[in-house]
């Protein structure tokens, strides 16, 4: 783990697939690190941080963004700012909330301070490069999606998985959650949808990217056909 695989100009994934616990044991996990115009680096869902991810952050650039793109993914983000305290962290709406609210506690990070909260507007440090849009319709998960222009590549956490039908770890999680086999989202984000023209309008959105690889934080990446696919599997909508 820790080593960073090269997909095109100034992009990278870091893959644990360790991660998980219980019935969702070997469920996996992905990083993606794009290198910024200034050669800063921009982390979207950080994987655990150990000596090897370090070296090679460092060997690659100078970490500045450390994102968690929603409130189901942001376990190992304060490491990252502990490590880089010059970086800046940011987390979806409704990830930094008040403890004592009820309805913030799912998800909720009091401990995490965050330097802004996503929406659709970029951030001025990757700006006219990644390109963002804040799902509607799915409060609870709050997905923020991106887009790396350069390399035409659409980043998704968990509204997308792409997990392989003969995958072997993890099975009573990807089974019970139909998320085996198919490209797209599986039984509980479609649960989580709520508001299906919020969505049909986020999916319109996110279709005007110009993007033909998918990487997505639980499967296989998806080097191609990926705009195709994404239509295709939110056509439900």
């Amino acid at each position: 783990m820790g080593t960073p695989k090269n997909l095109a100009p100034n992009l990278w994934i870091v893959d644990q697939p360790d991660f998980g616990s219980g019935p969702a044991k070997g469920i996996g996990t992905r990083m993606t690190v794009i290198r910024l115009a200034r050669d800063g680096l921009f982390l979207h869902s950080p994987t655990k941080l150990d000596d090897e991810t370090k070296r090679a952050l460092d060997a690659i650039g100078e970490v500045r963004a450390v994102v968690a793109p929603s409130r189901a993914h942001h376990l190992f983000v304060g490491d990252y700012i502990k490590t880089w305290p010059a970086a800046k962290l940011y987390g979806p709406p409704g990830l930094v909330g008040d403890i004592k609210d009820f309805r913030a506690r799912s998800g909720a990070r009091p401990d995490l301070k965050l330097d802004a909260v996503l929406g659709d507007e970029p951030q001025s440090e990757w700006a006219g490069e990644i390109d963002q849009h804040l799902f509607r319709g799915a409060r609870w998960l709050n997905e923020v999606v991106f887009f790396h222009r350069p390399s035409r590549t659409a980043i998704f956490t968990d509204l997308v998985f792409n997990v392989a039908a003969d995958f072997k770890d993890a099975r009573i999680f990807y089974t019970l959650v139909g998320g085996r086999g198919r490209f797209g989202p599986h039984s509980i984000v479609r649960m989580i949808i709520s508001d299906r023209k919020a969505a049909r309008e986020s999916v319109a959105k996110i279709l005007e990217w110009d993007f033909d690889r998918v990487i997505v934080t639980h499967g296989d990446v998806l080097e191609s056909g990926g705009k195709a696919k994404f239509a295709a599997a939110f056509s439900y909508l």
